[in-house]
């Protein structure tokens, strides 16, 4: 089908925003490529160390007849979504032989989870730890004996870091290797039930841990839709995975074939091959919109409004708000995922899955079937589901209907005729909303602001009662220059609470709400911040605050002469402690959330 007019006047738009800045990544990655990896024009002293750390591949190495494939691990054990990964490099080793290549791990990333750190200081170097995995994928990448690359990571900022980094060596053809889903354990709206009446004290913690732990209690991603999981969704419509490998889960077979499929394909993508597909191709603006088109079809997690204009803007893209605002009103949504329905990630996947919504959004025109992917079938190949049929991995034809069409539908058919994600402006700045949780009745909240500077204070208010009210809860200098732009995700109960007690309430913050945030109202990333000057600093308890998502307009209902003449707050005084000073560097110079929040992105002018 032809491509629908106003998905290519948003792509015509990036592409025209891009065009000096993508001109000059791609001089910059074919410049890489005529002067990087050259294995054979490297010093024999560097070979020696570079190969002195492995036995049974030296050879093969030497002989420098096949691709040698760097792989860049974000495995730990504390991390169940990553825990998935110990054993994997040394099985790619053996599979990359079976195709005359070699792999060798070229460097680890860190991955912290967000949800350990929820609520705790260490949750203030969450934002940046996506900027740490993208500096370590270079380091990684630096040592210039790898034709190819293998990218293990699937969580929140692991996966945008991991692609910020290695698309600085775009020359390189890469696959991202995901680790998959755990099993389905307590569900998702239960374990929210739970903590709501944690919150209200009417439940022990002995309670609340036994239903977090039946939440969360094996190997694999959460199961809730959330960053990590709308990562891997997004990584499918970019053409980045072997199709269809986004949802397996941990442990089974058709998860091993599809890796072994992963490492043997880049092995064929080789630029002395007939198949060259460097990585700074495959994510053009074209695939870019592809991933922003996933994200709302399917209600996908709010950080990707920060996430994706960094990984776009690492190969020379620009992409803004203003891109999914546009790209909303015409993308409907077709799945009810976990916040956003009961379902979880694995319903998602029985029912069709990302397979299923590729399908869907490239018939209705609504995304580039043309972009240039790692899978031999092209994006196509994306739309159909991977199976092990006779020992052998294969993939297949999706039936017309839906598996659950409570869960995902198709075009004709939507849960609702736009993609939920709204701009909002006003004298406060410019906010984003997530709307495709919140019920209609709640797109319009007018209320007293009750001002705070960390969500501690928040929830102490609302122990002691003072919540109980129709609020706007406004939490200031959390902006990427202020703490680092840590979620606020301990937020989520309370507030929940309120509005289950029937009080009209919204949160309006210039800090992340969690991508699994819900039914509340949230108008966040709000820019400028309010450290350095931004509006929100002029707030004060009792101002009115209107939240419109009808009219996308975020307005403090005072006199403009009074409100002109107002002081900012001071911000909070600067705090150490688990780190925090080793990353002011990064806070001092990062940009605002629209631009990616990114000290790197800002610094090196991407």
């Amino acid at each position: 089908m032809a491509l629908h007019p106003e998905v290519a006047a948003v792509t015509d738009r990036v592409i025209d925003a891009s065009k000096e800045t993508r001109r000059r990544y791609l001089d910059l990655i074919q410049r890489e490529r005529d002067s990087g990896a050259d294995r054979p024009k490297l010093g024999c002293a560097n070979l020696a160390h570079a190969y002195a750390g492995t036995d049974e591949q030296r050879d093969q190495m030497r002989s420098g007849r096949g691709m040698n494939i760097g792989i860049v691990t974000a495995y730990n054990d504390m991390l169940s979504a990553h825990a998935t990964y110990y054993r994997y490099p040394e099985q790619m080793k053996v599979w990359a032989l079976e195709v005359g290549a070699t792999a060798q791990v070229a460097g680890g990333v860190p991955a912290m989870c967000d949800g350990v750190t929820q609520g705790y200081s260490g949750m203030e170097l969450s934002l940046f730890s996506r900027d740490t995995i993208a500096l370590s994928t270079a380091v990684a990448l630096s040592h210039r004996t790898f034709e190819g690359a293998a990218l293990l990571g699937i969580c929140d900022k692991i996966v945008p870091g991991l692609l910020m980094g290695a698309l600085r060596f775009g020359h390189l053809p890469m696959v991202m290797i995901p680790g998959g889903p755990m099993r389905s354990g307590l569900a998702n709206k239960e374990k929210a039930r739970v903590r709501e009446q944690y919150a209200e004290g009417k439940i022990s913690r002995e309670e609340l841990l036994d239903a977090e732990v039946a939440a969360y209690h094996g190997k694999g991603t959460c199961t809730f839709y959330g960053t990590a999981n709308s990562n891997q969704m997004m990584m499918e419509a970019m053409g980045l995975h072997i199709p269809g490998a986004a949802f397996v889960n941990p442990g089974t077979k058709l998860r091993q074939e599809l890796t072994r499929a992963a490492v043997q394909r880049v092995a064929q993508l080789s630029w002395d091959g007939d198949d060259y597909r460097p990585l700074g191709k495959c994510v053009d603006e074209r695939a870019i919109v592809n991933a922003a088109v996933a994200l709302l079809a399917t209600g996908g997690s709010t950080n990707h409004l920060i996430h994706l204009p960094a990984i776009a803007r690492s190969a020379g893209i620009v992409l803004d708000w203003e891109d999914f605002d546009r790209l909303s009103k015409v993308v409907p949504l077709i799945t009810r995922v976990y916040p956003n329905g009961s379902a979880d990630v694995n319903a998602f996947e029985d029912a069709g899955g990302p397979p299923f919504v590729i399908r869907e959004m490239t018939r209705g025109g609504l995304m580039h079937a043309d972009i240039t992917t790692i899978a031999e079938g092209g994006f196509g190949s994306y739309g159909t589901k991977p199976a092990i049929e006779d020992d052998r991995l294969v993939w297949n034809t999706l039936p017309e209907k839906s598996g659950d069409d409570g869960i995902v539908r198709t075009l004709d058919a939507p849960f609702w005729h736009e993609g939920g994600f709204r701009i909002l402006q006003g004298n406060l700045g410019r906010a984003c909303i997530k709307i495709s949780a919140v019920e209609e009745d709640r797109w319009v909240i007018e209320a007293p602001a009750r001002v705070f500077s960390d969500q501690a204070q928040v929830q102490a208010a609302f122990k002691a009662g003072e919540l109980d009210q129709d609020v706007v809860v406004v939490v200031r200098f959390q902006g990427p220059r202020a703490n680092g732009m840590p979620e606020l995700h301990k937020l989520t109960p309370p507030l929940g609470v309120l509005q289950n007690r029937g009080f009209r309430v919204a949160l309006v913050t210039d800090g992340r709400m969690s991508g699994a945030s819900g039914k509340v109202p949230c108008a966040i990333h709000l820019s400028p911040e309010a450290l350095g000057g931004g509006p929100l600093g002029k707030v004060r308890d009792g101002d009115v605050i209107r939240l419109d998502a009808n009219a996308n307009t975020l307005q403090v209902l005072v006199d403009d002469a009074e409100w002109n003449a107002r002081e900012l707050a001071p911000p909070p005084a600067s705090v150490e402690g688990t780190g925090r000073e080793l990353f002011a560097l990064m806070r001092n110079g990062a940009n605002e959330a629209e631009q990616g929040a990114s000290a790197l992105l800002a610094q090196a002018e991407l």
